[in-house]
């Protein structure tokens, strides 16, 4: 506890890193003071009781993301959603696309004009949801916006597209001047603002006497136990040996040492849920236009999540993604590649295809554990809803993006403060390199 106490007091002490972390801080409260600016002629509190049966939507997961703003109608409502679905789109993009394929062999070049395209198609994405939302609240319901018209729709879209963009500048100012990946920090936010209502939940339930204390201590114990997991499988990783020939240029040596590719267990990140959820939530989204039919009524309860087969489909679609994103983000035939160009080889293996195929392999053989693992992640929110009775919104904590997102970013800032404690001569969080690496959260360090 001492240690931790002194590693802390260090903290403060650099003045480089007590200006990021300060700064930080700034830029998230600014973030989370937006997502209670309702938009100009919004009543909120009769828009919140009209969509209180979108919790278990995509809206409901959206508004997970964005932190309540979309359910409090602010111009932050957005969020910064809309980037990510642009770099996910230019990532798909990459597969039957060769000019983004270039791009991103391009270097330093191709990364610019690649963000450069994300922006554009960013504004893109968020004016179109834009104009789903201001339709979306326009129909909450009377009195939800007494002066709809055109004129609330134009207002709506410039109000939350300038959000979302300012968003984007913000989260990219935390990159240069602050801690981390600025994108999944504003996330991570968004997700953890919601923490102290989901307690205070507990806390009447156990005050009102309909939940014993010791149902809340056994559900400590569990997420102190899914946390270890999840931190064990972000981090897990498989390390194949590549040996480097020796090359001598002029009167200096190069080559002759030994690397590692690290293949991480869970190399998708959060991705394939979002994708899973974002596919199981479409047969809801569209029977919940025809509430008067009985027979949609049936199927709308068996892709209901309290469900045994939505929880069997789920996992599978979860599997299923984890495999295809993999596929997206690791290339083994063009890490074989650069390794041939470079004079490496996998010892025992012949470069070329033989080493792609190689890596190839062992890359399928752990990214089953991994999807597993993410598909028993996603799950378990439902069960702990459905077994102990526990609200939605503290339940979330338990499993699926949520805690996926909190661990990893937590990860990926404490390494970023333990590389300036480090660089510094100081003791970090992580004296034993037990956790070493950055987290992996997805596409774009989300």
């Amino acid at each position: 506890m001492a240690n931790i106490v002194q590693t802390f007091k260090n903290i403060f002490k650099i003045e480089e890193l007590r200006q990021r972390i300060l700064f930080t801080i700034g830029i998230l409260v600014v973030v989370r003071i937006g997502a209670y600016i309702s938009l100009p002629g919004v009543d909120v509190v009769a828009l919140q009781s009209s969509t209180n049966g979108d919790a278990n939507t995509l809206l409901g997961l959206y508004d997970l993301f964005v932190g309540g703003a979309l359910s409090n109608a602010a111009i932050f409502a957005l969020g910064i959603m809309p980037y990510i679905s642009a770099s996910i789109v230019l990532q798909l993009a990459a597969i039957v696309m060769p000019q983004i394929q270039k791009m991103q062999r391009d270097g330093e070049d191709g990364r610019r004009k690649i963000n450069q395209y994300t922006r554009y198609l960013t504004v893109l994405i968020a004016a179109l949801q834009a104009w789903g939302i201001s339709i979306k609240i326009a129909s909450g319901g009377q009195g939800v916006v007494p002066f709809d018209g055109i004129g609330f729709t134009i207002t709506s879209i410039i109000i939350l597209t300038s959000g979302t963009i300012f968003l984007m500048w913000l989260g990219e100012q935390i990159t240069d001047r602050g801690l981390g990946n600025g994108i999944s920090l504003i996330i991570f936010i968004g997700i953890i603002a919601r923490l102290p209502s989901a307690i205070g939940q507990e806390y009447q339930l156990i005050q009102a006497n309909s939940r014993l204390w010791i149902v809340d201590v056994i559900m400590a114990g569990m997420l102190v136990f899914i946390i270890a997991a999840v931190i064990l499988a972000t981090q897990g990783a498989r390390r194949i040996p590549v040996q480097y020939a020796k090359r001598v240029v002029g009167k200096k040596t190069y080559g002759g040492t030994t690397q590692y590719i690290p293949l991480r267990v869970n190399t998708a990140g959060v991705m394939p849920i979002i994708f899973a959820q974002s596919v199981l939530f479409i047969p809801n989204t569209v029977l919940s236009f025809f509430p008067d039919s009985p027979g949609l009524a049936s199927v709308a309860r068996i892709f209901s999540e309290q469900s045994f087969v939505y929880a069997f489909m789920y996992g599978i679609v979860i599997v299923f993604f984890t495999y295809f994103y993999t596929a997206i983000v690791f290339n083994p035939k063009e890490v074989a590649e650069n390794m041939k160009k470079q004079g490496g080889f996998i010892p025992g293996i012949r470069p070329g295809k033989p080493t792609a195929d190689y890596i190839e392999n062992i890359l399928t053989k752990i990214t089953l554990p991994g999807s597993i693992f993410l598909a028993l992640i996603a799950i378990l929110p439902t069960f702990i809803q459905n077994v102990l009775a526990v609200p939605p919104g503290f339940a979330s904590f338990f499993g699926g993006t949520s805690l996926l997102i909190i661990v990893g970013v937590a990860l990926d800032t404490l390494q970023q403060i333990e590389s300036y404690l480090l660089m510094r001569h100081y003791d970090g969080f992580m004296k034993s390199g037990k956790i070493k690496g950055r987290a992996n959260v997805g596409a774009g360090g989300f």
